[in-house]
C-alpha cells in the first residue's frame, strides 16, 4: 500500500467505525422509544379490557423478566458463539410484539406481546454494546456513550408518542410503530454484516490488547462495587424521571406544562452528560469518571430539596450532566475487568439498571404515598455517598492502562486500524 493511500484508507476505516456506531445509536433509540410506549398505554389497556392494577403489574413484570433477566443470558451466550445477525432477529422479536398490542383482544396476548418486546430488547442491547465496542477504535468510553445516548432520546420520544398519536387514535394505531422495527430491522441487518465481516479482526485484537488478569477476588469485589453505584444512580435517577414533575406540581404550584418543560430540561442535560462521560473516561480514566460523577454530584443532591425553583430548575440541570456520565464509564470499565465477556457484562449491567430503575420507582412511590414527595428527595440526596466505594475499585488507568490505551488508541496517519472492511 503506497504513503498516500494508507491515511485514506485509515480514514475510511474510521469513518465506517463511526457510520456503525451512529446506526446503533440510531436503532438503540428505536427500540427504548418503543419499550418506554408500553407503560404509556397502560391507561388505555385498562379502559378497553377493565384490567386492575394487579394487571398491569403483571404486564410491567413479564416485560421486566424478559427484558432485564434473559440480557446477561443472552450475552453470555453470544460470548461463546456470535451470531451477527442475532441483533435483527431480535427486532423481529419486538415487531410481533408491536402489532400484538396494537391487535390483541385478550389479556394474555397483552402479555405475549409484552414478553415479546423485552425479548427483543434482551438481544438488543448486549449485542449492540458488543458492536460499540468493536466499531469503537480504541475509544471505547466514546463509542459506548454515543451508543447509550440514542436510548436517553428514545426512552422520552416514546411516551410523546403515545400521547400525540395512540391516545388520540386508539390502540390500533401502535401498528404504525411497528414500522420503526422493521427500519431497525434494515439497519441492523447491515450492521449485522459489517459485524460479521470484522469479528475474526476484532477477536485477534481484543486477545492482544486485553487487560492484565486480576485475582477472581478482586474482580468479583470490583463487580458488587460497580453494581451498587449503578443502584445509587438509577435509584436517585428514577426518583426524577418518574416523580419531578408531581414534585415540582406540588411544591412549586407550577403548571402542568411548565413541569414537563423542566422535566425535559432535565432529560436533555442526561443526554448530554451520557455524551460527555465516554470521551472524558477515554482521555482521563474511567475511574475517576466513576468518582467524579457519583460522589461528586452529593453536594447538589443534598442541597435540592431546600432550594427554590430558580435552583431546583439549575441543580437538576447540573445532577443530569454529572451523574448522567458514569454509566459508559461504569459499563467499560466492567468489560476490562473480563476481557473475552463483552456481552455477558453489557447483557448483566443493562439488565440490572434497567430492572433496579423499575423497582426503584416502585418503592419510591409507595415511600411517596405514606410520607410524601418531599421526603423522597430527601431520604434520596444521599445516595451518591455510596461513590465512596469507589475507592475499592482496582486501578485500571495505572502504567499499564495508560500503555495499553496508547496501544489501542487509532492514528489515522501512522497507525491505521483495519475496523472495517467494506460497508456495511
Amino acid at each position: 500500500m503506497s504513503s498516500t493511500t494508507a491515511p485514506a484508507d485509515a480514514l475510511a476505516a474510521n469513518n465506517t467505525a463511526f457510520t456503525i456506531i451512529a446506526a446503533i445509536s440510531f436503532c438503540h433509540l428505536l427500540n427504548d422509544m418503543m419499550q418506554s410506549m408500553l407503560s404509556a398505554l397502560y391507561p388505555i389497556f385498562k379502559a378497553n379490557y377493565g384490567l386492575d392494577f394487579g394487571q398491569i403489574g403483571l404486564l410491567t413484570l413479564m416485560f421486566q423478566v424478559t427484558a432485564s433477566l434473559l440480557q446477561p443470558l443472552v450475552g453470555f451466550q453470544t460470548d461463546k458463539k456470535p451470531r451477527p445477525y442475532s441483533l435483527a432477529v431480535g427486532m423481529g422479536f419486538t415487531l410481533v410484539g408491536l402489532v400484538l398490542l396494537a391487535f390483541a383482544h385478550h389479556f394474555w396476548l397483552l402479555l405475549v406481546a409484552a414478553g415479546l418486546v423485552g425479548m427483543g430488547s434482551s438481544v438488543f442491547h448486549p449485542e449492540s454494546s458488543r458492536v460499540a465496542r468493536m466499531a469503537s477504535g480504541g475509544r471505547h468510553g466514546l463509542a459506548q456513550s454515543l451508543f447509550q445516548v440514542g436510548g436517553n432520546f428514545g426512552s422520552a420520544l416514546g411516551p410523546l408518542l403515545a400521547a400525540f398519536i395512540v391516545v388520540p387514535r386508539g390502540q390500533s394505531s401502535v401498528a404504525w410503530f411497528s414500522l420503526a422495527a422493521l427500519l431497525a430491522m434494515i439497519v441492523l441487518w447491515k450492521v449485522g454484516g459489517w459485524y460479521g465481516r470484522n469479528l475474526a479482526n476484532h477477536a485477534k485484537r481484543a486477545g492482544k490488547h486485553a487487560t492484565a488478569s486480576l485475582p477472581r477476588s478482586k474482580i468479583v469485589t470490583a463487580l458488587v462495587v460497580l453494581g451498587v453505584l449503578v443502584f445509587s444512580k438509577y435509584v436517585y435517577m428514577a426518583s426524577l424521571s418518574s416523580f419531578y414533575t408531581f414534585y415540582l406540581i406540588e411544591k412549586f404550584n407550577v403548571s402542568v406544562q411548565d413541569s414537563q418543560i423542566l422535566l425535559f430540561v432535565f432529560l436533555g442535560a442526561v443526554a448530554v452528560g451520557t455524551i460527555a462521560g465516554g470521551p472524558i473516561g477515554d482521555r482521563f480514566g474511567r475511574k475517576y469518571v466513576i468518582w467524579g460523577s457519583i460522589l461528586g454530584v452529593l453536594p447538589f443532591t443534598l442541597a435540592l430539596p431546600y432550594v427554590n425553583l430558580f435552583w431546583t430548575a439549575v441543580l437538576t440541570v447540573v445532577i443530569g450532566l454529572v451523574l448522567a456520565s458514569a454509566f459508559s464509564a461504569i459499563i467499560v470499565f466492567a468489560q476490562e475487568l473480563v476481557p473475552g465477556r463483552v456481552g455477558t457484562i453489557a447483557g448483566l449491567f443493562f439488565g440490572f439498571a434497567f430492572g433496579i430503575g423499575g423497582l426503584g420507582a416502585a418503592v419510591l412511590g409507595m415511600v411517596a404515598d405514606a410520607k410524601g414527595i418531599d421526603y423522597v428527595y430527601q431520604v434520596c440526596s444521599f445516595l451518591p455517598l455510596l461513590g465512596i466505594l469507589t475507592v475499592f475499585l482496582p486501578n485500571l488507568e495505572g502504567p499499564m492502562g495508560a500503555a495499553r490505551r496508547q496501544t489501542i488508541t487509532p492514528n489515522p496517519v501512522s497507525n491505521p486500524v483495519p475496523l472495517a472492511s467494506g460497508r456495511p
